[in-house]
């Protein structure tokens, strides 16, 4: 375990979030299997960290009580109630845009679903992130957003914006920047920034880190 790792495993424990360390995407499967249950109901966010390690199959792959927002078969509307569903799931399964070494979770959502659910409803939320995405604080996640998980997502969704063309948010363009700065209209995924810093129900929030890159 590198230093850094465990700089930031030290502070998610202050924060009064559990840490767990995997060594690589197959050993972040088996904590999180660990930690689910066959009667939770499972909610699930939007996550190619998940997809990487094989949670998402797992879970959707039978003997688990899910709420599948992967479903082909749901209407628009189905797929929107799916995601409002996961806020009382028992267990919600995501990742994080970026983690700061003081134990911060750094998120930024399109419909805030996500976000929504690190915050509040789901009884236990498990958050997987490789260690590409540890950054030494918020201001520097929210820079790896707009540089690198926004442009990358927008790509992999197909939205037709500024990110998904020119590989970066437009905000930096001019400098010094809000993080209100950037595209407009139905096809922007930075609506909602979430900074989880501190957990008061303690440890309701587990946080897996692996030793390898994972996601954008």
């Amino acid at each position: 375990m590198n230093e850094q790792i465990k700089r930031t495993m030290e502070a998610l424990k202050r924060n009064n979030m559990v840490p767990f360390y995997a060594e690589n995407g197959q050993e972040a499967l088996e904590i999180l299997k660990s930690l689910i249950g066959k009667d939770d109901l499972i909610g699930l966010g939007g996550s190619v960290t998940l997809k990487e390690i094989g949670a998402t199959a797992l879970v959707r792959g039978g003997g688990y009580n899910i709420i599948d927002r992967y479903d082909e078969n749901l209407t628009n509307e189905e797929r929107m109630e799916t995601l409002r569903k996961g806020l009382l799931s028992d267990v919600f399964l995501t990742s994080s845009n970026a983690i700061s070494e003081k134990g911060e979770l750094i998120n930024v959502d399109g419909f805030g679903n996500r976000g929504a659910a690190l915050v509040y409803g789901p009884k236990s939320v498990i958050v997987v992130v490789g260690k590409n995405k540890i950054v030494k604080n918020a201001e520097e996640g929210f820079e790896r957003i707009k540089k690198i998980a926004a442009p990358k997502n927008c790509q992999r969704l197909n939205k037709n914006n500024y990110c998904t063309y020119k590989e970066k948010c437009m905000a930096l363009l001019n400098g010094e920047h809000s993080l209100s700065d950037g595209c407009a209209g139905e096809s922007r995924i930075c609506c909602s920034y979430i900074v989880q810093s501190y957990q008061l129900i303690k440890d309701r929030i587990k946080v897996i880190i692996c030793n390898c890159d994972l996601g954008y």
